[in-house]
């Protein structure tokens, strides 16, 4: 492959990854915890949207277990954002051959 035709490939690649984390940014990714006790809405720059409780998860005689499920929809809903990064990152990189992408 030539460099002009690397660079041209470049430039493409640069293009749609910049399309790609504009739609990760206004997509929002939801998760739940304690069989939807919880439920957590975040957007692609890991900004939290939303925190739904159901009554029952609020009890002031135990209030580590809310925070715990918090701690736990949270953490999924992070998890499911950086799932849908890589594959789409990881997607636009593939069969370019670069070494070290």
């Amino acid at each position: 492959m030539n460099m002009q035709k690397m660079m041209k490939e470049l430039q493409k690649m640069q293009g749609k990854m910049a399309n790609v984390q504009k739609e990760m940014e206004t997509t929002v990714f939801e998760a739940d915890a304690g069989g939807g006790m919880v439920k957590i809405a975040m957007n692609g720059k890991y900004e939290l949207q939303s925190v739904k409780l159901a009554k029952d998860a609020v009890d002031p005689d135990d209030v580590e277990a809310l925070e715990d499920l918090l701690l736990a929809a949270f953490n999924s809903a992070k998890a499911k954002v950086d799932d849908a990064s890589s594959e789409k990152m990881g997607g636009l990189t593939k069969g370019l051959g670069i070494p070290g992408m």
